[in-house]
C-alpha cells in the first residue's frame, strides 16, 4: 500500500502584501504604513478567535462523536446539552471508530475514503489522516497489540501492529467481513461474514483461521461473553451462542428481527440488543441470557454506548438522529445528526462498549 502524506493547513491572514519599493523612503514609508495596516487587520482576527475559543464547541469537554455514514461527516455532540456543536467532514463513508490502547487518538475508519482519521478524543479535532484499505469495522485486541481492520467491500481482514501500523497479516474472506470481538487472552479475532453467513476464527499471532463455521442469516455483531461467542444473527431474528474452540452453536436465543448489534452494560449484568427491524432494544440478562423486556426505539436502532447518568445513546440509522434512552422507563429523547448515523462512542469513558465486552464477566 502507498502511504499518503497529510499535512495540516496552517491557518493564514486574509492579506499578504510582497511589494517591492525602490528608495529608502518609499521603503520606510511603505513598511510603516502596512505595519499599522497589519495591526489593525489583525485585532478582528484575535476578536474571533477568542469568541471561537470560548464557544461551545470550544468549551465542551463531554462529548458524543456520532459517524454519520450517508453524510460523510462526525457529528460532535455535547453530553450536558445534547446539542450538536460541530460536524467534522471526512472523504466519503465512515463507518466506524476505535480507541487507541493509550487513549491519544479516536481512529475512524472511512471506507470508501480508502483512509483512516486520527481524532483527538477530548475535542473531536482531525490530527492526522493516514491511508488504509477499505476500513469498514476497526478494533485493537484486549493486549493493545493488535488492530483489526475488516475490508467489507474487498472481503478481507487486515491485522496489523497496533504500535506502527504495520501490516502483518491479510486474509481473504468473502463474502462481507463485518463486525469483529475477540478472547479475552488476545489470541483469537472473531469475524462475522456477512453475506456468507459465517463466523470466522483468526489466530493473531500467525494470522491463520482456526475455523470459519456457517452461523445463521446474515450474521452482524459480535461479542465475548461468559466463555462463549455471541453473534447477531439478523435473519434469524436473535444470537447465536458459539463454543469459541470449535465453532459449534449450542444455543440459540431469540431477540426480535433484525438483531444487528450486542453490547454489554458496564456492571456486566445486562446484555442490550438492537433489533433493527422491529426498532426495539431487547434487554437480557447477561449470565443466563433470558429476555427481561424489549424497548420500542423506532428507527432502526444501530450502535449504542453508554453515558455517566445511566442513559443509552443509541444511534437511529434509519432517521437520522441519536436517541438519549433511559433504559429503566424507556422514555426517550431524540437528537438531530447526519444522514444514516452508525457509529457513537462518548468521551467520558476511556473505553468502547466492545473493550468492556472482551473482558470476562466476573461471576
Amino acid at each position: 500500500m502507498k502511504n499518503k502524506k497529510h499535512i495540516q493547513s496552517l491557518s493564514r491572514l486574509p492579506f499578504s502584501w510582497h511589494r517591492r519599493t525602490r528608495g529608502a523612503a518609499r521603503k520606510k514609508f511603505f513598511g510603516s504604513f502596512f505595519q499599522k495596516r497589519t495591526i489593525s487587520l489583525l485585532l478582528p482576527l484575535l476578536s474571533l478567535t477568542s469568541v471561537a475559543l470560548t464557544s461551545p464547541a470550544a468549551r465542551a469537554t463531554e462529548l458524543a462523536f456520532v459517524i454519520d455514514s450517508g453524510a460523510a461527516a462526525i457529528s460532535l455532540v455535547d453530553v450536558k446539552t445534547r446539542e450538536e456543536i460541530r460536524r467534522v467532514p471526512v472523504l466519503r463513508e465512515p463507518h466506524h471508530m476505535a480507541l487507541t490502547p493509550d487513549h491519544r487518538f479516536l481512529l475512524v475508519g472511512d471506507t470508501a475514503g480508502n483512509q483512516v482519521i486520527f481524532l483527538d478524543p477530548t475535542t473531536g479535532e482531525i490530527v492526522r489522516r493516514a491511508a488504509m484499505a477499505d476500513p469498514y469495522q476497526l478494533q485493537f485486541s484486549p493486549d493493545g497489540k493488535s488492530l483489526v481492520v475488516t475490508e467489507l467491500a474487498r472481503n478481507r481482514v487486515d491485522i496489523y501492529d497496533a504500535g506502527t501500523y504495520h501490516l502483518r497479516f491479510r486474509l481473504a474472506l468473502a463474502s462481507l467481513p463485518s463486525h469483529i470481538n475477540f478472547s479475552p487472552d488476545s489470541k483469537t479475532a472473531f469475524v462475522s461474514v456477512q453475506q456468507s453467513n459465517r463466523l470466522a476464527a483468526i489466530a493473531l499471532e500467525t494470522g491463520e483461521f482456526r475455523w470459519n463455521v456457517d452461523i445463521g442469516d446474515t450474521p452482524a455483531g459480535v461479542l465475548w461473553l461468559n466463555g462463549r461467542v455471541l453473534v447477531a444473527v439478523m435473519g434469524g431474528n436473535g444470537l447465536a451462542v458459539v463454543d469459541p474452540a470449535t465453532g459449534t452453536i449450542e444455543r440459540r436465543v431469540m431477540t426480535g428481527r433484525g438483531a444487528h448489534n450486542l453490547f454489554l452494560s458496564p456492571d456486566g449484568k445486562t446484555l442490550y440488543v438492537s433489533n433493527r427491524v422491529d426498532s426495539t432494544i431487547a434487554v437480557l440478562d447477561a449470565k443466563t441470557l433470558v429476555l427481561a423486556r424489549e424497548i420500542a426505539l423506532p428507527g432502526g436502532p444501530d450502535d449504542l454506548d453508554f453515558a455517566p447518568d445511566g442513559k443509552l445513546w443509541v444511534t437511529r440509522r434509519f432517521a437520522h438522529s441519536v436517541a438519549v434512552l433511559d433504559p429503566l422507563s424507556g422514555k426517550y429523547e431524540i437528537i438531530e445528526v447526519g444522514r444514516s448515523p452508525h457509529g457513537i462512542w462518548l468521551n467520558t469513558h476511556d473505553h468502547l462498549p466492545r473493550a468492556i465486552a472482551a473482558r470476562e464477566t466476573q461471576p
